[in-house]
Order: structure tokens, then C-alpha cells, then sequence
């Protein structure tokens, strides 16, 4: 039975670094399967539905064999959360070496002045590193292309789910071309959030896959849609763990084909971790390997009694679901 492939659970809250996504800290279960620790930890405001597909790939990487790796080594990006200018090198400094940096737009403390701002410090501090903009779809297709002219002129690799909707990425995709900007746009939550994940590729509506394997159900069923997608892939971390990152790093490391850097590097915003060797890349790379628990942090970031009811409650709800 799937319960009996949960064993040593622990329900713990990490704090952050820097606020990111609205958020000081993260909450999350840890459990031991049958071949590897694993993580579920889907978002306290996720329902049920969704959070019982973060299940389904915490349960595949703790009980199944992992699947053949193409590559041992992975590039990864330093993020940048919506911190002030001073804080920019101090955060980012945490990231060590690195060639490419996901700055957060368009959030509940930024407004289009201060994102710009932002973006055009990470310019001035570091003029070789390639710049991604993330918008968790907060932007309209207008003030989403504003930001786009504003920015020709800098390194921008892509813009991450600038819009909500995947008409309106393939509307924003189409001025872009028309005005000869060259940004690409990627998609997060039109893939991970939709009924048919494959839908922004048959619609033209981006030219890269932001897969996260918790939301996607999975390494299985991330390799199917990178496979089918026909988007460049970029492997991304949910703002998990160690262990959650060793799931995004097995993806990585088993996709057929790799050109972007990916976005595995949050534990570096974590302000400590579970794990005895911490997944912080100091050279822009990670190396896929399975992390050490460390019991001692598990008691020491344990939640109170009544989050730890919330949390078996909440397991056994998307138990049943599976």
C-alpha cells in the first residue's frame, strides 16, 4: 500500500533568507520511502487537487528507481527576490558563481520603477551575466511589453510567465517579434497550472518549459512533457529543501537535451537546511547527487503539534485522491 512507503515522517518550517513570494518561511513534510528520503511540500494555500500531484512525485522519488542520467553536473542560476538595491550583491553573493540570474518582477512590493531599477543594478554589477525576469503572470500584455522595450537594450534571455494566460503570452510573444525585440518568453504556470500542459506549445505561445517536478506530478511525467513539449527545457525548484532540490536535479541531469541554466539554486535563499550537505552551487554548477538528512535539524525545525496535524491531515486528504 502507497502509506506504507511514507515512514519516519517529519513536518518542519524553514525560514528564508530574504522574503520571497510573500513568504518568511517554507512548511513541508519530509518523509523516508522505500529506496530515499523525499519531500512534499506544496504551498499552505494550495488545495487539496493540486497538492496531491506534489504527492505523486514526492512518493515516485522516494520508492522508485531513478531514472538513467545523461549528465552528472547541472548550470544553475542565481535568483534574485524583490529586495531593495543595497541587498542586491549580498543576496546574490550567496549564489557563488554564476552566469545567469532570474530577477522577480511585478510582486506585492514592487512596482514597474523599482523592478527596473532592480534589473538595471544587476546590469551595472554584473555586465556578463545573462538576465531572466520572472512575473508569475502579474503583468497585463501592455505594461508586460513596456517593461520589454524598456529592457532591449540589456541582456534578457527570457521572460518568465509574464502574463497570466496563454493567449496573452502568444499576443505578447507576437508584438515582441513584430517590433524586433529580441526576448524570448518562457512558460511556469501555463504549464504546471493548466489541463493540458502541452497546450502553450501547440498554441506557439513561448519558446521555453519552466518544469517544476513537485506541481508536474513527477521526474516520470516531467520527461514526457519535456519530450513532447517541443519548448526549450529549464529545470526549476519550487523554493524547496535539499531534498526537493535533489528531485529537480535527477530531471535535469535525465533530460535528453540541456542548453539553459536551471533554477535550482533557491536553497540558497533558505536561511538554513535538513540536509548535511546543503545543494548551494558555489561554481554555477550542482552536482546530482542524493542529500544527507540531518536528524538533528529535522527535531530542531519540527512544527508544533497542531501543524503537524495539518500536515498528516492534509497527506491522508491527497492519499486518498492518488
Amino acid at each position: 500500500m502507497v502509506s506504507n512507503q511514507i515512514n519516519q515522517v517529519a513536518v518542519i518550517r524553514v525560514p528564508l533568507t530574504t522574503k520571497f513570494r510573500g513568504l518568511d518561511f517554507r512548511e513541508m513534510l519530509i518523509f523516508k520511502g522505500s529506496e530515499r528520503w523525499s519531500e512534499f511540500s506544496p504551498f499552505l494555500e494550495y488545495g487539496d487537487l493540486e497538492a496531491s500531484a506534489w504527492l505523486k512525485a514526492a512518493l515516485e522519488y522516494a520508492n522508485r528507481p531513478l531514472p538513467k542520467l545523461l549528465r552528472t553536473e547541472i548550470p544553475i542560476n542565481a535568483t534574485l527576490p524583490e529586495v531593495e538595491i543595497t541587498a542586491i550583491r549580498t543576496v546574490l553573493e550567496r549564489f557563488g558563481q554564476f552566469q545567469t540570474v532570474k530577477i522577480k518582477v511585478a510582486g506585492l512590493t514592487s512596482d514597474t520603477a523599482s523592478d527596473l531599477a532592480r534589473v538595471t543594478e544587476v546590469f551595472r554589477l554584473y555586465p556578463e551575466a545573462r538576465i531572466r525576469l520572472d512575473a508569475n503572470g502579474a503583468l497585463s500584455v501592455d505594461q508586460a511589453f513596456a517593461m520589454c522595450q524598456a529592457l532591449s537594450q540589456m541582456p534578457i534571455e527570457y521572460f518568465e510567465q509574464p502574463v497570466a494566460t496563454i493567449d496573452e503570452l502568444a499576443e505578447l510573444k507576437a508584438r515582441l517579434t513584430q517590433h524586433g525585440i529580441d526576448i524570448k518568453i518562457a512558460a511556469d504556470e501555463s504549464i504546471r497550472k493548466a489541463a493540458d500542459p502541452l497546450k502553450v506549445s501547440l498554441k506557439q505561445a513561448a519558446d521555453v518549459a519552466v518544469l517544476k517536478v513537485q506541481p508536474l506530478g513527477g521526474i516520470t511525467n516531467c520527461l514526457e512533457i519535456a519530450n513532447r513539449i517541443n519548448l526549450q527545457p529549464v529545470i526549476s525548484s519550487a523554493l524547496e529543501s535539499s531534498v526537493g532540490i535533489a528531485h529537480g536535479l535527477v530531471l535535469a541531469g535525465a533530460l535528453p537535451e540541456l542548453n539553459l541554466d536551471c533554477g535550482l539554486g533557491t536553497a540558497s535563499l533558505l536561511a538554513t537546511d535538513i540536509v548535511r550537505n546543503p545543494l548551494i552551487p558555489g561554481d554555477g554548477m550542482l552536482p546530482v547527487q542524493e542529500p544527507e538528512i540531518d536528524q538533528a535539524k529535522l527535531s530542531e525545525l519540527a512544527v508544533d503539534s497542531s501543524r503537524q496535524d495539518y500536515w498528516h491531515r492534509r497527506l491522508d486528504r491527497c492519499l486518498d485522491l492518488l
